[in-house]
C-alpha cells in the first residue's frame, strides 16, 4: 500500500503583527512572500544588502536589475539554496529560513531555473506526474504500479492540456523544442499546488513570437498564484508583472507599480547612467 505524506505541514501563519496585511472582511492575512532585511555575505563580499519586499497573494512580480546586481542570489535565498546571512524569509507568514529546498517547496513554494531542468529521458507526462505524486501525498514506490494512481495520472493530463503539450505526451522530454521544454519545465514546476511560484528568466532563449505565446502560457497557469520572476527581457516585464522590484547591487532600488517604476528618476540612472536619464527626462 502506498503511504501518504504529511511532513513538513507549517503552523497556521500569524494573523497579527508584522507581516500581516488586512484583507477587507476584516481577517488580517500574512503576505504571500515576505523579505525583511535579508542579507548575504559571500566571505568578506555583501551580496544583498538588507532586502525588504512584501508581496500579496496572487500579485505577479518582476525581480529586474543590472547583471551582478543579486537577482539570482536573492532567488537562492528565498527557494533555500542560500541561508541567509541576516535578516527572514516569510511564506505565507511562517519563516522559512534554513530549511532546505525541498522543505520549501512542500510548504508551497516552487521555482523553475534559467537552466532548463527537467528529466529528459522520460516523456513529457512522466515529467508532469512526478511533480503530481507529492502534493497529492505519495512517497515514490514500487509496490503499486503509477498506472494505477487514477489521481495522479489524471491531474497530470489536465497539466499537460494546460501547457498545450497533449500531443507531445510520449514524446521524451530531450526530443522536445527548447521552448516546449520550457513549456514543460513550466508544467512540473506547477505540479506540486505550490502557491508561490518563481521562475528565473524563463523566456531566455526564445524568439519573440515564442515569447509572446509563452507570456500568454505564464499568465494562463498562474491564475491565482503568486508570482515572482527574474527576467532581463523588458517586454515581457512590463507585459506580465503587476508590480516591478528592481535591484541595484543587492539593494531594492524602487518597488511600484510598471508605469511607477518606468518613469522612476533613480531607477533611468541606475540603468541608463545620469545624464542620459536627465537628457530623456528633459524630453
Amino acid at each position: 500500500m502506498n503511504a501518504k505524506v504529511d511532513d513538513f505541514k507549517p503552523p497556521a501563519p500569524a494573523t497579527s503583527g508584522a507581516g500581516a496585511v488586512a484583507h477587507a472582511g476584516g481577517v488580517d492575512t500574512p503576505y504571500a512572500l515576505e523579505l525583511k532585511d535579508l542579507r548575504k555575505s559571500f566571505g568578506k563580499t555583501e551580496i544583498i544588502r538588507g532586502v525588504n519586499l512584501a508581496v500579496k497573494a496572487g500579485e505577479r512580480v518582476a525581480i529586474i536589475g543590472p547583471n551582478g546586481a543579486g537577482k539570482s542570489t536573492l532567488f537562492n535565498l528565498i527557494s533555500g539554496r542560500f541561508e541567509p546571512t541576516s535578516g527572514d524569509v516569510l511564506l505565507n507568514g511562517y519563516r522559512i529560513n534554513g530549511k532546505r529546498a525541498f522543505e520549501i517547496n512542500r510548504l508551497g513554494l516552487s521555482r523553475s531555473f534559467q537552466i532548463t531542468n527537467i528529466f529528459p529521458k522520460l516523456s513529457v507526462f512522466e515529467n508532469l506526474r512526478c511533480g503530481v505524486l507529492w502534493s497529492l501525498g505519495y512517497k515514490y514506490t514500487f509496490i503499486k504500479f503509477l498506472k494505477n494512481l487514477d489521481d495522479a495520472n489524471e491531474r497530470a493530463n489536465a497539466l499537460m492540456k494546460m501547457i498545450r503539450l497533449d500531443r507531445k505526451r510520449d514524446v521524451l522530454a530531450v526530443n522536445l523544442t527548447y521552448a516546449e521544454q520550457r513549456a514543460l519545465e513550466i508544467g512540473v514546476t506547477i505540479a506540486g499546488g505550490a502557491n508561490v511560484i518563481l521562475l528565473d528568466e524563463p523566456t531566455a532563449g526564445m524568439s519573440k513570437s515564442e515569447t509572446a505565446r509563452f507570456i500568454d502560457l505564464i499568465k494562463e497557469v498562474t491564475v491565482g498564484k503568486t508570482l515572482l520572476t527574474v527576467e532581463h527581457d523588458m517586454g515581457v516585464v512590463f507585459g506580465l508583472a503587476d508590480k516591478i522590484a528592481v535591484v541595484v547591487y543587492g539593494e531594492v532600488l524602487a518597488f511600484d507599480v510598471p508605469e511607477a517604476v518606468r518613469a522612476n528618476q533613480r531607477v533611468q540612472e541606475a540603468y541608463l547612467g545620469s545624464s542620459v536619464a536627465g537628457q530623456q527626462a528633459g524630453g
